[in-house]
């Protein structure tokens, strides 16, 4: 009885001694099998040395064969369990990921900004295709305006006198229609400035009448100024300096200055009629107003009577 113990003892001590360097060398994703590894070393250890106990105090198989068949099954068991110091156990071996596996993983995760980027481009797509369409079924702007023109050209005996298309297409419009009609373009009544006006020898026309209309707004502040969404004096330098676009103002201050009606021509057929607002100028200047026909957008031309 007294081997038997001591013996068991000393198989304990080196099951502990395996217990202890399997687990040092677990790693993270090991460590779960190893654990099991370990537990299951333990309990076939101690069902062994229970038989060998009951045995030898006469509780064991009814025959000696028997007991010795039990003992080496217990054993064998053991034994096979003792491999796993060499090789790992199949579930381990499913468990661990080499990095190329892990990394591989990660690349097959789908991108959720980099999908919800590709819906939204192929909407936006979808969308200026859908525009494009629609576009295609619209009428052509300017044509529609270019036919209406020379329908009103004909109905009232106009002819068109085709200006540069630049920010000075109105005063050079205006000029066109007072030196055509031979009015001059000396105002009428004369601005005591005029003279001062003419600061060049060869000066071109829409110079002349970009300079008569800022005099005409500088001699009538009070007439302008509640329409000016900026400084008087940065307005008229404007007008006489750069090529800024003219509009209802200047209009209206060259009909004043040269007492004259301006009417403007609209692809619509209506005529805007701009003047002195006496009804009694005589003298009238006629000038066609595009929306939809000029890269730059508003412009105007000159209307001279047909042939």
């Amino acid at each position: 009885m007294d081997e038997v113990q001591k013996r068991h003892r000393q198989e304990l001590k080196e099951l502990q001694a395996r217990i202890t360097q399997k687990k040092k060398s677990a790693t993270k994703k090991t460590r779960k099998g190893v654990t099991d590894e370990c537990a299951e070393l333990e309990r076939q250890l101690k069902e062994k040395q229970n038989l060998e106990l009951s045995m030898v105090n006469g509780e064991g198989a009814s025959n000696g064969q028997g007991e010795e068949i039990g003992i080496q099954e217990i054993a064998g068991s053991a034994t096979e369990s003792s491999i796993t110091d060499v090789e790992p156990e199949p579930r381990t071996q499913h468990l661990t990921l080499s990095p190329q596996q892990s990394k591989n993983d990660q690349v097959r995760k789908p991108n959720r900004q980099k999908a919800r980027l590709a819906r939204r481009a192929a909407e936006q797509e979808s969308i200026a295709l859908q525009a494009t369409e629609e576009a295609k079924s619209l009428p052509d702007l300017r044509q529609v305006e270019s036919s209406a023109m020379r329908s009103h050209y004909s109905s009232k005996g106009l002819s068109e006198h085709e200006i540069r298309s630049d920010g000075h297409c109105l005063y050079a419009a205006v000029a066109d229609q007072l030196t055509s009609r031979q009015y001059g373009l000396t105002p009428k009544p004369a601005l005591r400035d005029f003279q001062q006006v003419i600061t060049q020898p060869l000066m071109p026309q829409y110079q002349i009448t970009r300079a008569v209309a800022a005099s005409y707004i500088d001699h009538h502040r009070e007439d302008f100024l509640p329409f000016l969404e900026e400084p008087l004096d940065q307005y008229l330098r404007k007008i006489r300096e750069t090529g800024e676009w003219g509009g209802h103002l200047e209009l209206l201050a060259l009909a004043k200055a040269y007492d004259v009606d301006i009417n403007v021509l609209q692809s619509s057929g209506h005529v805007e009629r701009i003047g002195t607002g006496t009804g009694e100028a005589k003298r009238a200047l006629w000038l066609s107003y595009y929306y939809h026909n000029f890269g730059l957008g508003e412009h105007y031309n000159s209307l001279r009577q047909a042939d």
